[in-house]
């Protein structure tokens, strides 16, 4: 069944005229990147504070310090690379498929692996910015830092993610929606879609084939054409790289 599946799912993509690939959290846990929600995700980590208020607007903007350690303590992404996902797309645009991808993650693996049309919904750990001034800071500038990280103007400087109580980019959410829209091919990948409001923007897919690569069930399983339940590194892999 999964060689079967994968062949199909190579057809559809060589067919194809506009693809969108939309991942979630388990696009990059082949990467060594924990998910969130999973038996040992973020969520889980021993903390006075829950990690899931940590991550919150209120809890930067009142505890920036420790915010900051549990980042660097957590979520280093330095040194993570691409895994056979992350390259298999970057291997399609290479190839000149018209191929936009829609990510929920915050690690940039996308764009070290050669993508360059990805829509960031989260936002990206790789970027920063004062939130006084708005100057724009990079990964290097801050992440060896041992202070409190701050701009020249004298700001804290903010990764440039969307936390907890901080709504997603419009403009970008209104690119993701286009995208969905226009495409003929929708590959959703490594996402329980249930995290809302980006699990949302399938509804946006209005024609053409829909394709769903997770290990387990989610509640829009319906929704799609062919679904292939194996580990989205392991059919890219097999798909495009071998």
């Amino acid at each position: 069944m999964p060689v079967e599946s994968i062949n199909t799912l190579k057809s559809w993509i060589n067919q194809a005229s506009k693809i969108v690939f939309f991942g979630g959290a388990g696009v990059s846990t082949a990467s060594g990147i924990p998910d969130f929600r999973g038996p040992e995700g973020l969520y889980s980590i021993p903390s006075d504070v829950p990690p899931e208020i940590i991550l919150s607007h209120r809890f930067f903007m009142n505890h920036p310090k420790e915010f900051y350690h549990f980042i660097k303590t957590h979520m280093n992404y330095c040194d993570v690379l691409p895994n056979d996902c992350h390259k298999a797309l970057a291997k399609l645009e290479k190839q000149g498929k018209n191929i936009i991808i829609l990510t929920q993650n915050i690690d940039g693996l996308h764009q070290k692996a050669g993508s360059s049309r990805v829509i960031e919904l989260h936002g990206s750990l790789q970027r920063f910015y004062c939130i006084k001034c708005k100057s724009p800071y990079t990964l290097d500038d801050i992440w060896h830092t041992d202070d409190l990280p701050r701009c020249t103007c004298g700001g804290i400087i903010k990764p440039d993610v969307v936390l907890f109580e901080e709504f997603l980019d419009q403009t970008l959410l209104s690119q993701a929606i286009k995208a969905m829209e226009e495409c003929d091919l929708l590959i959703v990948g490594g996402t329980s879609l249930s995290v809302y409001p980006a699990a949302n923007l399938i509804q946006y897919f209005h024609h053409g084939l829909a394709v769903l690569i997770n290990k387990t069930l989610t509640n829009y399983d319906h929704f799609f054409d062919l679904i292939i339940r194996e580990p989205i590194d392991f059919v890219f892999k097999e798909m495009l790289l071998k």
